[in-house]
């Protein structure tokens, strides 16, 4: 065998096993699929939990700032927040500092319903620590911040992908 074959960096593309972002998406359909029994117990979908977390303890926010923390892009949040508006879980209303911005919050039957799926909700996030340990759980979150900011510096640099 040669050497250049030896060499990791001389492989163009790893085995798809063992490709980060395939690693990342199995990971995160396992994550995502024991929150998806809960959602789907009370009818609401992931999008639909990430808007109501975010809403969460405020009395409003604005809806870019809204899609940007639950990274939901500004027409796909258009039409969901339509649909939970019409179930009684928003309201849109005109942001009173500027007049032209739309702000959502959270209505009373949507803080209720917050409150009884938290305690499962916790529950999922107990067992994935008992999978990793707290030690473990607490270094994956250093190591996609990490990930996720040096990848975020990177972009502002110019060169090949």
């Amino acid at each position: 065998m040669s050497t250049a074959s030896q060499d990791p960096s001389s492989r163009l593309l790893r085995d798809l096993t063992h490709s980060l972002p395939m690693a990342l998406l199995r990971t995160r359909e396992a994550v995502v699929q024991r929150f998806r029994v809960v959602l789907s117990r009370h009818g609401l979908t992931e999008q639909q939990w990430r808007i109501l977390r975010a809403l969460d303890g405020h009395e409003g926010l604005e809806i870019s700032l809204l899609a940007e923390q639950c990274r939901i892009l500004l027409p796909s949040m258009t039409g969901i927040l339509r649909r939970m508006e019409q179930r009684g879980l928003v309201r849109r209303y005109a942001n009173q500092a500027d007049g032209r911005s739309i702000r959502v919050r959270l209505t009373e039957a949507a803080q209720a319903l917050v409150e009884e799926i938290k305690p499962e909700v916790v529950g999922v996030y107990a067992e994935i620590e008992r999978i990793l340990g707290q030690r473990k759980l607490e270094q994956l979150y250093a190591l996609l911040e990490e990930l996720e900011a040096g990848l975020l510096e990177g972009q502002g640099r110019s060169g090949a992908v």
